[in-house]
């Protein structure tokens, strides 16, 4: 429960079930309107125009980054940009190898086959794969015990795709199968606006400079997170204004959210206070902070710690997390050097 909690908050960077229909009406289409991620972009816009010039697919294609950052959108404009069909699916959806036969065996010659949460693939799935990817054929078991008989099948050339959150659980050798892989970085405040003027006019919604500001500060880093804020605010504005986004309406709207200007949420300065106020800054096991605010450790770790992280807010040690001068002076605490060479609240 807890985890489901986490993965519904407003400036969480996974998908939830709200956020479909937003991230489909907003996604781009092309490359030319894809923002951020400048390097990846004129890599893929290179292997795109070189591949279409020899009429061949493109490469297998392996995309990395935090969730949120537009994986499952430049697949889409992978397959748009080359004029082919994309077909999609997830690690977890695929459990058996006859599944992903299934799939492979009704792709046309140059389709791109999208794979996300792909570290997610069982083992018996992921050798099938390994010969699609490098063969175009897949090797198929009929009938069982002595009789039994091995068929291959032949596949027209496609491109895979495959994304993931996790790219140190993925196995060396799918890794190795890659011919180009890209990492996404969280975007800058400059990006974020862009995505949030082009937001704001495919929603028909009137948004001042400053409000932009205002939300791409709290936006971590991630469309998806600026587009949920955006989306919310909105709605504030409506009921409460005239429709109008100002900056002060947004301001208004994300006090309500309880999302403070650099993104942190409730539970974020729960984490912090907890190791300041509790545990006198750290070092502090996980497990004890987990148990100090009713979360799971797992879900810390992964879900609130790396944006954390991210911002210098803590710290990891050999003996637990410690919080730094920079999460004291934004919660407000002051903070001095103890004997012990420890941070102490004063």
């Amino acid at each position: 429960m807890k985890e489901n909690k986490a993965k519904v908050r407003i400036v969480s960077a996974k998908q939830s079930a709200d956020d479909i229909s937003l991230d489909a009406s907003l996604r781009p289409r092309r490359l030319s309107e894809f923002v951020g991620q400048d390097k990846v972009k004129e890599n893929l816009a290179i292997a795109i125009a070189a591949a279409k010039k020899r009429g061949e697919p493109l490469d297998h294609i392996l995309l990395y980054g935090p969730p949120g950052l537009g994986k499952t959108t430049l697949a889409h404009i992978i397959a748009a940009e080359m004029g082919v069909n994309i077909r999609v699916t997830s690690g977890p959806a695929i459990e058996r190898p006859g599944d992903l036969a299934a799939i492979l065996t009704n792709l046309q010659k140059s389709d791109s086959f999208f794979i996300d949460e792909i570290h997610r693939l069982s083992r018996s799935v992921e050798e099938v794969l390994y010969s699609a990817m490098e063969e175009f054929a897949i090797d198929v078991v009929i009938g069982k015990g002595p009789g039994a008989r091995s068929l291959r099948l032949k596949l027209p050339p496609f491109t895979l795709v495959g994304a993931t959150t996790r790219y140190a659980l993925m196995s060396p050798p799918l890794r190795d199968r890659f011919g180009a892989v890209y990492r996404l970085d969280f975007y800058d405040e400059d990006s974020i606006e862009l995505i949030l003027r082009r937001s704001a006019k495919l929603l028909n919604v009137e948004i001042d400079e400053g409000a932009l500001i205002q939300i791409a500060r709290r936006a971590r880093g991630t469309p998806r997170v600026a587009n949920r804020l955006l989306k919310r605010v909105r709605d504030y504005a409506q009921v409460m204004a005239d429709g109008m986004i100002t900056e002060s309406v947004a301001m208004e709207a994300l006090l309500k959210l309880e999302v403070d200007p650099l993104g942190l949420d409730e539970v974020d300065h729960k984490i912090l206070r907890a190791i300041i106020e509790k545990f006198d800054g750290g070092p502090v096991g996980l497990e004890t902070i987990a148990a100090s605010i009713s979360e799971e450790a797992d879900t810390i770790m992964d879900v609130y710690e790396p944006y954390l992280l991210q911002l210098g807010f803590i710290e990891r040690t050999p003996r637990g997390r410690s919080a730094t001068k920079l999460a004291y002076e934004h919660l407000g605490v002051v903070y001095k050097k103890g004997p012990a060479n420890q941070p102490r609240l004063w």
